[in-house]
């Protein structure tokens, strides 16, 4: 066979790989998704999850499967999508983790602003602070001065190292100039059953699982940790206007995929993202939740990237100061 025989059939062959491969990709999803999420079943992150899987199902023609994958609070999970293959079949929805790993792990295996290609932020989840309902104070002015005045024999309950109810529980305590005994506990369920068995005394938890309690007189509620109040809760003050200036805590969630998944599949998955947060049912059902809509700046690759950069870059220097770490 002729050199130049040889040429024409090594190129056309490439060429044909090429359209094969251009063809797959454009086929995207040609299989059912896996959205990982690094926390239980049931829980906050979870929900949030589920809800827009499906919807985003509808979208893509694909089924999305929630898979949670658990430990480490939430770097486990992490670093199993950094370590997937970039096919489009595997992406990662995490919440304020994704920002406070750096600080809180000494040996992080994986980098959150370099191992991950970025699609979205999601939902907004103001927290709330409450106490068991037997507590002392009935305002939130009572509360501060109660808090200050009886701090060594407090404790403070949360979700475990990492959650967004430890790192509001550690603002807390740096507005109110106090130091409460820390009660970690393996998730939000736990910790709010013991809140409500009246075993730890103040707790900052997510709207998504603490409304219903609110509502039903079930804990002692002192206000949102949002700069505005939210529409779930209109009639409850924020922390700020009660005096704890700039106090600002909710859980934001982004969702993301291995680094080097191909452009086009990243913007498909963005307008599903996209078009799942204007659906009714997933607006209703986060508006239940007391959860807020990403604004639309956040919704892009850009967005999430640049609100990533300045959480880590805002919560670094609490965390180093709560003297909160692990190995």
């Amino acid at each position: 066979m002729g050199i130049s025989r040889k040429l024409f059939i090594g190129a056309a062959g490439a060429a044909c790989l090429w359209a094969l491969g251009a063809q797959a990709q454009g086929a995207w999803p040609a299989k059912s998704i896996s959205l990982v999420v690094p926390f239980a079943a049931g829980g906050p992150t979870d929900v949030v999850a589920r809800t827009l899987a499906a919807s985003m199902s509808k979208t893509l023609g694909q089924t999305i499967v929630v898979e949670n994958k658990l430990g480490a609070g939430g770097t486990v999970a992490a670093a199993f999508v950094a370590r997937a293959a970039p096919d489009g079949y595997t992406f990662f929805i995490n919440h304020n983790g994704m920002a406070t790993s750096t600080a809180l792990y000494r040996k992080l295996p994986y980098n959150p602003l370099t191992d991950f290609e970025f699609i979205s932020q999601a939902v907004d989840v103001p927290m709330t602070l409450l106490a068991r309902k037997d507590f002392p104070a009935n305002n939130f002015a009572e509360f501060a001065a109660y808090v200050k005045a009886n701090q060594a024999k407090m404790n403070l309950g949360n979700a475990g190292l990492g959650a967004v109810s430890q790192l509001c529980g550690m603002m807390l305590e740096r507005a109110l100039d106090v130091k409460l005994t820390a009660v970690p506990f393996s998730g939000t369920a736990p910790a709010m059953n013991a809140l409500l068995g009246g075993q730890i005394d103040i707790m900052c938890d997510q709207t998504t699982q603490t409304i219903p309690q609110i509502k039903a007189g079930s804990v002692k509620f002192y206000g949102v940790t949002t700069k505005n109040r939210i529409k779930a809760l209109p009639d409850a003050p924020t922390l700020a206007e009660q005096g704890l200036k700039d106090f600002e805590v909710l859980v934001w969630h982004g969702i993301y995929a291995p680094k080097g998944t191909p452009k086009p599949i990243l913007e498909k998955m963005n307008a599903a993202v996209r078009a799942a947060l204007k659906d009714p049912d997933v607006t209703r059902r986060m508006a239940d939740l007391g959860a807020e809509i990403a604004a639309d700046s956040k919704q892009s690759p850009e967005g999430l990237q640049t609100w990533l950069k300045a959480e880590i870059d805002r919560w670094g220097p609490v965390i180093k100061a709560g003297g909160a770490f692990a190995d």
